[in-house]
């Protein structure tokens, strides 16, 4: 399962803008970047007055996963995208939970290649470090 277009972080700006300005979280096995989303405050005013329902669901940014893998995790590719799909598939089940228009980064220890990890325990890290940056609903 990949995660839906709309949803991929891709540029080499968006990378570098939440590395230079985004939360960060650690677990045993991977670092969370996390970067709030930024809405225009100035004009938000002006437009929710006239017409809220419809701006409403242009306005408001889709959350944007990326997952960041170094050749020091394993210099082996197909250890490397293995953990990638991992986490991606784990990402798009938590992608209806998380609060819109962040930009997020998972980047990958080298303990997740050396544990041979299931997806349930990557579930449960990356579930705490969305709950401790608050981009998952309900911040549990």
């Amino acid at each position: 399962m990949a995660l839906p277009k709309a949803n991929r972080l891709k540029s080499r700006r968006d990378f570098q803008a939440v590395f230079r300005e985004g939360l960060r979280r650690h677990s045993s096995n991977f670092t969370l970047r996390a970067l709030k989303p930024s809405f225009a405050k100035s004009s938000s005013l002006d437009t929710a007055t006239k017409t809220q329902p419809a701006n409403d669901v242009q306005s408001i940014p889709s959350t944007l996963i990326g997952v960041s893998i170094s050749t020091k995790v394993s210099k082996k590719a197909v250890v490397r995208n293995r953990l990638k799909r991992q986490i991606t598939a784990v990402m798009q089940q938590l992608l209806p939970q998380l609060a819109p228009g962040w930009k997020i980064v998972v980047i990958v220890k080298p303990t997740a290649a050396e544990s041979e990890c299931v997806s349930q325990q990557f579930l449960q890290e990356l579930k705490q470090l969305l709950a401790e940056t608050e981009v998952l609903n309900g911040h549990s």
